[in-house]
């Protein structure tokens, strides 16, 4: 139990974790930081462990200034620079917190690492990284924290991370990210009857939709907000579960707007990024949506349903396709783009065409490159069309599998605003 117990008594009924202690992995930003936010209105401590201390060139946001933000609502920051995969660095981090708050009542494993690739393009280096930070980085956090969760009269930890799912389709696309992921729900399934007894409670949290941080908007694109929610129903999920006494509710896989519901909270438009889009939202990774729908629903998400066009409409168009591209083409929008591409077409139309965006005033053809493609896009000729006239985001196609990507991924994203220009002009 920490300090400040009188305070406690007195303020539980209105402010459920105040004087409490919470240890968010991943605190700096998105839903680490919403959960973390959320729990200092109520005027608790939150201990911010995450590695950025210095500015992130693409993504906003230090532990620094996430303590700021965390004090300014209400609560006491402690922020510390910490990799999950450094046992010191933990461990070190752990002992602060109870020197600081006097002890930790609450763990949040929220740091995570992704990388949606398939087997062979899934190099060991980023295998290890995903499996050190999700599921190893879980385990040794909850592990080093636990000593101390042991003494606290409101113990939980909660994990990030999907219900066990074992659709095959959730492993052939990108195997190894599932892994770790699945790793960290372990965790869950083994820790909550491993601590039962000392009433510690060992839940996970999964969002229902896509959530919009800014790492998903570097991964997927600035319009993917328009298929999202915000952070916050992932953090009122969260304050729910972590209110509750921890015998109440252990071992649980738990799906934010399920929590929310069952507190008598129905309106979900509040939370979504596009309010007019509340009802075509992208589902999240794990859950029970065939692969079909869910590039059927993240389509739905972006575009209204006239705009949609059966697969069919796309036969024979691709040739005409990259005609077209090729007579938008500027030195513009090679300055802007600055990449070699290869498309590899399956299906009816299949073959394999280019798009050099990087030299001179830009070519496309059929064939193989000119150049070393930066990256190479693989996916079928029905979807094919319907992607690059923007009925078919390609953030979506890749993170359900229905495009392939091989190379520089964050230069393959740059053709969305190519797409966005073929648009209105086919």
């Amino acid at each position: 139990m920490c300090e400040c117990n009188i305070y406690l008594t007195f303020c539980c009924c209105y402010r459920k974790l105040a004087g409490r202690t919470l240890f968010i992995t991943g605190a700096s930003r998105g839903i680490g930081k919403a959960i973390a936010l959320k729990a200092a209105q109520d005027g608790a401590n939150v201990v911010i462990a995450a590695k950025t201390a210095d500015p992130h060139p693409k993504l906003p946001g230090t532990i620094y200034t996430a303590a700021k933000e965390i004090e300014a609502v209400g609560g006491k920051a402690l922020p510390c620079v910490v990799d999950v995969r450094d046992e010191g660095a933990v461990r070190t981090a752990v002992q602060n917190a109870v020197a600081k708050f006097g002890g930790i009542d609450i763990v949040i494993n929220n740091a995570s690492a992704i990388s949606l690739t398939p087997t062979e393009q899934t190099d060991m280096k980023r295998y290890d990284l995903m499996h050190q930070i999700n599921t190893r980085g879980t385990f040794l956090v909850s592990k080093e924290c636990i000593p101390y969760l042991r003494k606290s009269n409101h113990a939980h930890i909660l994990n990030i991370s999907p219900p066990l799912n074992m659709a095959p389709h959730w492993f052939s696309n990108h195997v190894a990210y599932t892994m770790a992921k699945y790793g960290m729900s372990m965790c869950v399934l083994g820790m909550a009857k491993e601590f039962e007894s000392a009433n510690i409670a060992v839940n996970a949290l999964w969002p229902r939709t896509a959530i919009h941080t800014a790492a998903m908007e570097m991964l997927t694109g600035k319009e993917s907000d328009q298929f999202s929610r915000k952070p916050d129903i992932m953090a009122d999920a969260a304050y729910a579960i972590l209110s509750k006494e921890p015998r109440a509710v252990t071992g649980k896989f738990l799906i934010d707007d399920e929590v929310l519901k069952a507190e008598g909270i129905t309106d979900m438009k509040q939370y979504a990024c596009v309010p007019e889009n509340a009802d075509k939202l992208m589902p999240d990774f794990f859950l029970d949506v065939e692969p079909e729908k869910l590039v059927e629903f993240a389509a739905e998400g972006s575009h209204a349903a006239s705009l949609k066009k059966p697969a069919a409409a796309a036969g024979g168009k691709i040739e005409g396709l990259f005609l077209k591209i090729e007579s938008l083409l500027s030195e513009e929008i090679v300055r802007k783009t600055g990449a070699v591409y290869e498309f590899k077409v399956k299906g009816d139309e299949a073959g394999t065409w280019f798009a050099d965006l990087k030299n001179g005033t830009g070519k496309v053809g059929k064939g193989n490159p000119p150049a070393t493609a930066d990256a190479v896009l693989t996916m079928d000729s029905k979807h094919f069309f319907d992607m690059f006239t923007g009925k078919l985001k390609p953030a979506n196609a890749f993170m359900t599998g229905k495009l392939k990507i091989s190379g520089d991924l964050q230069k393959a994203m740059k053709l969305e605003k190519l797409m966005g220009g073929l648009k209105s002009k086919l």
